[in-house]
């Protein structure tokens, strides 16, 4: 099964703090850039798609982005699924391409988090989370709900906090080969241990960041591919998964969506989570890629940290996972924290990722997880 649709632009803005940033300049600069690595005008995109943003928040901000740009394309939305939006997108934009409703889709994210949202506007935005019955009148947050599912996994595997804190650090090493990653200094897992506790077990260094950033690519329909300039990367296979919105209700703390959502993808790619060459899944919380790696199949129960300590998550391992360093070091900015995965994939597979570089990759999992483990997007790509 082919899905005709292909990634052929890609850009992501700088990351980390940028002051004097906005919301709408870093949708601009990451779509300016996407547009332009693809080799194309503004006039040839037909269809946008936004997702969100924490700063300047609007029920229409796909109108908004492109009422800022000027542009007027044939299909507008704006999509909203958390850390999933961003694969959601591409699923979205490629399903567009392959069924003739437009040629070249442009799927942007961004946002300032850093600068634009003071420190209880970030807390309230998350709050927004939790259940309003059941779960925020007793003041639980995010990082408290993904808690949760730590201490039910460590408890079920045996697993430690210590493996849990060399996913962090294989991250770090990783992001200090990019140099456009927001932290680069190297740490150990003792400086992880050593972090502040934010919520039992984990601690701040198993915690994302919070950053200023954009990223945007351009999907388009096979024939129009062959107008683009670089690369085109084939959309092989994409599939969703959702069991839960929260975490009060979800039917199970070790099985979650990822595990449907990759089986769909890879099957419509007609490949194996083994054939993977390079992987690209989020990473909200060192808990949350050890589930998802997991969950869908790449390590045993209980194994991902243990595989993190052997180095089996770098480069030169079992799967590289995360090489530009992911949402604990890259940089993590709203929905565009989930297109950074998108974007590193992309370089992967192009061969462009530099000091970085997975040796002759050929095949790249994307995954997106949005809420508390909640909303499941999973892509295959490919070279073409």
């Amino acid at each position: 099964m082919t899905m005709n649709a292909f990634v052929t632009g890609a850009f992501d803005t700088a990351i980390g703090k940028l002051p004097g940033s906005s919301c709408m300049g870093l949708h601009a600069e990451a779509a300016l850039g996407a547009v332009a690595d693809a080799g194309l005008a503004l006039g040839d995109i037909d269809g946008v798609l936004c997702a969100y943003s924490f700063t300047q928040p609007h029920l229409m901000l796909a109108s908004v982005f492109c009422e800022h740009l000027g542009i007027h394309p044939g299909f507008c939305a704006a999509i909203q699924a958390g850390g999933a939006s961003a694969a959601i997108m591409v699923m979205q934009a490629a399903a567009l391409v392959a069924s003739g409703q437009c040629r070249h889709v442009l799927a942007v994210t961004g946002d300032n988090r850093l600068t634009g949202l003071s420190r209880d506007g970030a807390v309230a935005a998350l709050a927004e989370v939790g259940h309003p019955e059941f779960e925020r009148p007793f003041g639980i947050s995010v990082p408290a709900s993904y808690a949760l599912v730590a201490q039910h996994y460590m408890h079920e595997h045996g697993v430690t906090s210590e493996q849990l804190a060399a996913i962090a650090v294989e991250h770090r090493r990783h992001a200090a080969r990019h140099p456009k990653a927001q932290m680069q200094a190297p740490i150990s897992v003792a400086d992880v241990m050593a972090s502040r506790l934010i919520a039992s077990p984990l601690h701040m260094l198993d915690c994302c960041l919070i950053s200023d950033g954009g990223a945007a690519v351009v999907v388009s329909a096979r024939d129009a591919a062959r107008d683009t300039r670089g690369q085109a990367i084939e959309i092989l296979g994409a599939g969703q998964g959702h069991t839960h919105e929260h975490i009060v209700a979800a039917p199970s703390l070790s099985d979650f969506g990822c595990k449907a959502s990759s089986r769909t993808a890879f099957e419509r790619a007609g490949v194996r989570a083994s054939d993977i060459d390079v992987a690209e899944i989020y990473d909200s919380f060192t808990i949350t890629l050890a589930v998802e790696l997991e969950s869908i199949g790449f390590f045993e129960r209980g194994e991902a940290g243990i595989a993190a300590e052997k180095g089996e998550l770098g480069l030169g391992g079992r799967l590289p996972c995360n090489t530009h360093g992911g949402l604990l070091s890259y940089g993590h900015s709203g929905a565009a924290g989930g297109m950074f995965h998108v974007i590193e994939a992309v370089h992967q597979l192009r061969g462009r990722a530099q000091a970085r570089q997975v040796p002759d990759a050929r095949l790249a999992f994307v995954h997106g997880d949005g809420g508390i483990l909640s909303a499941h997007c999973s892509l295959v790509l490919g070279t073409h």
